[in-house]
């Protein structure tokens, strides 16, 4: 008797629990813990200040009546060039120093120059490059301009090196990611023939990592206009000044043009910055979470005639350093001048900071704790609402013939779309182009010092970057899905729901991310205007000029930068699995 009996295997479901539900449960927990910290659902917790509402109304009325006389009207148009002079130069100067520290501080690098046998001595100065680079990536820019203006005075290069140090640091740590990032192909083919290893970097390497290096040079000179203005808060001068000396004496006509003033200078850089990099063919400012070999760049398809746009705008970019100098009045003899020296080495002859007593080491825990939670609170409503505004402030979406209304469909105007794209634009606008000390002046209006106005600060501020990178993501999304579910009658919650955000939620969760650990060193500087955290001790401490204390705290602030930057790159790597 044959058995024809058979044994049928019945798959195991997936496990639910895996490395990304476990990363999401504990980030869920931890801005629960984040909220409930700013007061947000807590019962008792005093956040509104009712008493603030008339001084609110009356800065908001002074909006439709801006200052445009022609004394303040000139008078903003030289700050606006000042402001736009330290972005220049510290741009210029912290992409030389990236470009350098990029390439030391990449794996490729030492791969290249050391052979394999030396792993151990080429891993050991890889990860010093990069610790000796993390330092001043930590530190808040304005924080360095508080520390040189105790050096140099106010001298416009206190504006240019509080720029240039810290974003050289962030430009080196970028650009090394994009070159251990490229193809090494061509690299390992010039290497094998025998070429020297700077030379096979050069031609091998670099041409292909070219598209990605100047997208994001284009993304970090817009990020410069933002922290100059910043700078204006410790008297650099600039727009920021302006608005921070009309503020301080609430002539609010006079801070609403400083405001107008901002948007327009932000606005006609974001503008030239996209037209020269649609130009060459760039799809994105800043590219996270793109898959190994891939590029910021599509083939660049120009008409001979759009050359010229190019070419003027290279030339000017050439020009705009040398006038920038100039009309900077930069003088380098101050950074080695006798007064400098004297100065410099009072500063460093700074007692070593005593041992944080068992009270000062449980504040300073606290303050961290507030700081983290600043941070966590600020970037998921920014993140919450960049994802939302990112779908209206993409061009290829609701426009006729967009991904939301495909060519022949009916229903809704065009000027309607049309509005909606720019409104939404101009909101991220808006709300990138005001620094967050700005925002967190006029939030402390209405709400009590503390977490909640800080973190609200830095999420408005970030909102506005967030929606813009996201709304980039959005143009650039492979349309195939999407067409073909709107084609089978999906309405555009649908199309939305699985067809843009399962290809695009990776790209956004990275952006936020890496946004999180900027707003980390942000809450610094809304701390600076009373928000609260490290930020505020930090403050208190600089004004009492009790400078070995300072440098406890900013211990502990870079300690906090290490542990949120490696969690990120943890957490972007499961998103990347």
């Amino acid at each position: 008797m044959v058995d024809t009996q058979q044994t049928i295997t019945i798959p195991l479901r997936p496990s639910l629990w895996n490395p990304k539900t476990a990363s999401a449960l504990g980030v869920l927990l931890a801005l629960g813990l984040a909220a409930w910290q700013a007061g947000l659902g807590r019962p008792g917790a005093e956040l509104i200040n009712l008493g603030g509402w008339p001084q609110l109304r009356e800065f908001l009325a002074a909006s439709l009546h801006p200052d445009l006389s022609p004394e303040f009207v000139a008078r903003m148009g030289r700050a606006a060039l000042v402001t736009l002079a330290y972005a220049v130069l510290g741009t210029a100067l912290s992409v030389g120093l990236g470009l350098g520290g990029g390439l030391l501080s990449s794996a490729v690098w030492w791969q290249t120059l050391l052979p394999r046998h030396r792993s151990g001595l080429r891993s050991g100065l890889w990860l010093g490059v990069r610790g000796l680079l993390a330092f001043p990536r930590a530190i808040h820019e304005l924080i360095w301009g508080l520390v040189l203006l105790q050096v140099l005075g106010l001298d416009p290069l206190v504006g240019v090196l509080a720029i240039a140090i810290p974003f050289g640091a962030i430009v080196s740590k970028v650009f090394s990611e994009i070159l251990d990032e490229t193809p090494q192909e061509p690299l390992q083919a010039l290497l094998n023939a025998g070429a020297p290893p700077l030379v096979a970097l050069i031609y091998g390497l670099l041409p292909q990592a070219l598209p990605n290096l100047l997208s994001y040079t284009f993304y970090r000179f817009e990020c410069s206009l933002r922290s100059s203005a910043v700078l204006g808060i410790i008297g650099a001068g600039g727009i920021g000044y302006e608005i921070f000396l009309s503020l301080q004496s609430l002539r609010y006509e006079q801070l609403w043009t400083g405001f107008y003033a901002l948007v327009i200078l932000n606005g006609v850089v974001d503008a030239w910055s996209a037209l020269v990099r649609r130009r060459m063919g760039f799809t994105s400012r800043l590219d996270l979470n793109r898959k190994p070999g891939s590029t910021a760049a599509r083939s660049a398809r120009q008409a001979p005639g759009q050359d010229w746009f190019l070419r003027l705008s290279w030339l000017g970019a050439l020009l705009a350093v040398p006038l920038s100098v100039g009309f900077l009045h930069l003088n380098l003899g101050v950074l080695w001048s006798a007064r400098t020296q004297q100065l410099l080495g009072d500063l460093l002859a700074t007692d070593w900071p005593p041992w944080p007593t068992v009270a000062e080491a449980a504040n300073l825990a606290q303050l961290a704790w507030l700081t983290v939670a600043m941070s966590m609170v600020a970037i998921a409503l920014a993140g919450l609402g960049g994802i939302v505004f990112s779908l209206p402030a993409a061009q290829n979406f609701l426009l006729p013939g967009g991904l939301l209304r495909p060519v022949g469909q009916r229903g809704g105007l065009a000027w309607g779309a049309y509005t909606l794209l720019g409104l939404s634009r101009l909101v991220l606008l808006v709300s990138r182009a005001i620094p967050a000390p700005i925002w967190a002046l006029v939030l402390l209006f209405v709400l009590f010092p503390g977490v909640l106005p800080g973190a609200l600060a830095l999420a408005l501020h970030n909102f506005g970057i967030l929606g813009r990178l996201m709304a980039e993501v959005n143009e650039n999304l492979d349309d195939r899905p999407v067409r073909a579910l709107s084609s089978l009658g999906a309405s555009p919650s649908a199309v939305v729901a699985y067809g843009i955000l399962p290809q695009n939620l990776g790209r956004f969760l990275a952006y936020i991310l890496y946004r999180w650990e900027v707003c980390l060193r942000e809450t610094v500087i809304v701390g600076l205007v009373g928000a609260g955290g490290l930020g505020r001790l930090l403050t208190e401490q600089i004004s009492s000029f009790d400078y070995s204390r300072v440098m406890v705290t900013l211990g502990v602030f870079v300690v906090l930068t290490f542990g949120v930057d490696a969690v990120s790159q943890r957490l972007r790597g499961v998103l990347r699995e």
